[in-house]
């Protein structure tokens, strides 16, 4: 049976994982020397020096911990993952190296315990949160924003407004025949009041990917006035999905991604890749405009609603001019009437905003430089490595899906930002294989399938399939290499020991108060639970049955080793949600 231990054998435990940053900032607990007196004016002149407030030794070393823990709690913010260990360790280990004096003091005994069940904490979030394999969130499309307004009558547009157009139009050179007609006024009119932050702000974000989308544009010789579509699409934002499932700034959906050579699976979705789908958006809207014989209303109304659907129209209509078949309400559908008027309106705002009164400083373009990879990587550490953050490591990389690059793509191009490209190269020159990604790989033994493996691993059976480049349907043989998706190891790489909590009875389960700092209302919290060892319990396999690690375990139950007896109690904090999570 597991038995508590007395607080103080802590400080003579040696650690179980050598930090990655030394405890370098050690707070001194010696009380200040009394200041000496000044020289003596004479024999007669006695003089007592004044009294020193002496600081208190275990609030300086509660202070000094604090600050090792909170710059944990900051890196970790950053997806830093091991600096996260090291400073969390670090905290640990001053209050475990107080002088003599003060390892008694209940303040330091109390701060020691409350810091590991808020380090735990932190763990349980990283674990929930990302595990290399998790797949990121995405954000609604602004096209279906866009198309349900449309639904709603507007006001005709002022005199004024379409005073104002008909200058521009006249003094701009449009590339796409632009109509001076009540619907593309309509939507001018709603650019310019209700939505006008959001058309500001979508319109600076494209500077990102504004000399990109037009030189693509040249290159395949076509409109530029095109360059504006993602506007509309997507608000120029790589991780938009709409209601239909199509993805990235240009929209595609999966088949027609597909079709014009962008990669779908499991890693990565290139219709995020804004270089990548605007090549294909290019080659796509070419196709269209030669399909409807250089017509670019049908070829964008196409672009809305298939190729099919509007040659369906002309060919039951007998019409071949856009508006008129607009003018049809049961020729296309509502989404497709509006669509070509609100990217027309948009074309005529963004060529020229500053004739609609608006004010914008776009984007400065995305700069990266590429890393082949010669093996996967998380890109947490990449972003340790460089010194950054994992979200700005997956703005450069919106195509990959996942925190983990793809396991089976050898050189695959990592983009980082620029001029740290020798950093990168450096440390995976440095790192063992297998040592930049968190990968548990599995042998297939006969008799066993997808199904079975993925119970067995606790794993969805897509997940395990998409991972492997395999079909949920897929067979797999005796002897065949499997990746499974296995969380990272814990924040805590020095494990300290920590006495056990009287245990109640077997499977006696009370909740636990999340630490307040460390859990927002919708995060998880921890659900303290007391599991009774049976026969042929390992660890391993009660950490996969409660979805945690054997790390955790050994913090929460002070274990030195892996061996547990029947009849053991363990104490383990399950993962619970206190509201939905995306």
């Amino acid at each position: 049976m597991i038995r508590p231990r007395r607080w103080l054998t802590r400080a003579a435990i040696v650690l179980g994982t050598a930090l990655a940053v030394g405890c370098s900032a050690r707070l001194s607990t010696r009380p200040p020397e009394a200041v000496p007196p000044p020289p003596s004016a004479g024999p007669s002149q006695a003089f007592e020096p004044a009294g020193v407030a002496v600081e208190d030794p275990v609030v300086a070393l509660l202070a000094a911990a604090e600050r090792r823990f909170e710059s944990g709690r900051q890196e970790l913010a950053l997806g830093h993952l091991e600096r996260a260990k090291a400073e969390f360790n670090c905290a640990l280990e001053v209050l475990l190296e107080s002088p003599s004096g003060a390892r008694s003091d209940p303040r330091v005994r109390e701060s020691f315990d409350r810091m590991v069940d808020r380090i735990s904490a932190y763990e349980i979030i990283a674990l929930t949160d990302g595990d290399g394999f998790t797949e990121k969130t995405y954000q609604a499309a602004s096209i279906d924003d866009l198309l349900a307004l449309s639904t709603f009558e507007s006001p005709a547009p002022s005199a004024d407004l379409r005073a104002l157009v008909a200058m521009d139009l006249v003094s701009t050179s449009h590339d796409i025949a632009i109509p001076l007609n009540d619907r593309v006024l309509a939507y001018m009119d709603l650019f310019l009041g209700r939505l006008r932050d959001w058309f500001q702000n979508a319109l600076a974000r494209g500077g990102r990917y504004m000399p990109m989308i037009q030189g693509v544009l040249r290159a395949e010789g076509l409109p530029l006035d095109l360059a504006y579509v993602p506007l509309i699409e997507s608000a120029f934002n790589p991780n938009a999905v709409s209601k239909a499932q199509a993805k990235g700034t240009w929209q595609f959906i999966r088949g027609t991604g597909l079709a014009y050579g962008l990669k779908v699976d499991w890693y990565i979705d290139e219709r995020s890749n804004p270089e990548k789908s605007t090549v294909a958006a290019a080659r796509y809207l070419r196709a269209l405009n030669a399909q409807f014989n250089g017509n670019w209303h049908l070829a964008l109304a196409s672009y809305n609603g298939g190729p099919g659907l509007v040659q369906r129209a002309m060919k039951r209509t007998r019409i071949s001019d856009f508006w008129q078949l607009r003018a049809k309400p049961r020729a296309l559908p509502r989404e497709t009437r509006e669509y070509v008027p609100m990217i027309l309106a948009a074309i005529v705002i963004a060529r020229n905003p500053a004739q609609y009164g608006f004010d914008v400083t776009p984007d400065a373009p995305m700069e990266y430089d590429k890393v082949g990879l010669p093996q996967p990587v998380d890109l947490r550490r990449v972003a340790e490595w460089v010194g950054t953050s994992v979200d700005d490591i997956q703005a450069l990389n919106p195509e990959l899906r996942r925190w983990t690059t793809p396991i089976r793509y050898p050189g695959y191009e990592l983009k980082v930002p620029k001029g740290t490209a020798p950093i990168v190269e450096a440390r995976l020159g440095e790192a063992a294989p297998g040592e930049t990604a968190t990968l548990n790989w599995h042998v297939v033994k006969r008799g066993e399938t997808l199904t079975s493996i993925a119970k067995k691993f606790a794993v969805k059976r897509t997940d395990l399939a998409g991972a492997n480049d395999l079909s949920v349907k897929s067979s797999v043989s005796p002897g065949q290499q499997l990746i499974i998706p296995v969380a990272p190891s814990g924040l805590v790489a020095a494990r300290p020991d920590r006495p056990t909590p009287a245990a109640g009875p077997a499977h006696h389960a009370e909740a636990v108060p999340a630490m307040a700092e460390a859990l927002t209302p919708d995060s998880p919290v921890r659900v303290k639970i007391v599991y009774l060892v049976k026969a042929g319990d390992t660890l391993t396999s009660i950490a996969r049955a409660h979805r945690t690690t054997v790390d955790s375990l050994k913090l929460w139950n002070a274990l030195r080793s892996s061996r547990i007896n029947i009849g053991d109690r363990l104490t383990i904090y399950m993962i619970r949600t206190n509201g939905p999570r995306p």
